[in-house]
């Protein structure tokens, strides 16, 4: 049993799935903190200083945050976009190496020549086969 959740622990798409976690909550941190602490002072700043987070409502003695909901969603498109561009932007990496490796390889003049060597020999045999007398 050890061994078998050792052989799925250290498969690549494990791994590879558990960085992207990591890097991903690091990088939703920084999105957070680029909504909370530049985004929304600014809306603020351009709507009349008004706070966002502040804004909710009281229902008895509950509070219900929609101020602190608005920025969660605002937090969200902001990251999904982030994410949507960098994204684009490997993908346009991806196909610039793509394109360079499938680009020709240019063949010297005489490995063409040698190709046309072999190819008329193989005709030449092929003629023969047919025409052979049983």
């Amino acid at each position: 049993m050890w061994n078998e959740f050792k052989q799925f622990a250290m498969k690549g798409n494990v791994i590879d799935l558990a960085v992207g976690v990591i890097i991903g909550g690091a990088f939703g941190k920084i999105v957070s903190s680029l909504v909370a602490d530049v985004i929304l002072p600014l809306v603020g700043l351009i709507i009349g200083g008004i706070d966002v987070k502040s804004y909710m409502i009281k229902v008895g003695s509950a509070k219900l945050m929609y101020g602190q909901f608005l920025q969660n969603v605002l937090d969200f498109f902001i990251v999904a976009f982030t994410i949507f561009l960098f994204i684009k932007f490997l993908n346009r990496f991806k196909k610039k190496e793509e394109v360079k490796e499938q680009a020709p390889v240019k063949v010297d003049r005489s490995e063409e020549l040698l190709a046309e060597i072999r190819d008329l020999l193989k005709e030449d045999k092929d003629f023969l086969r047919k025409h052979e007398t049983p």
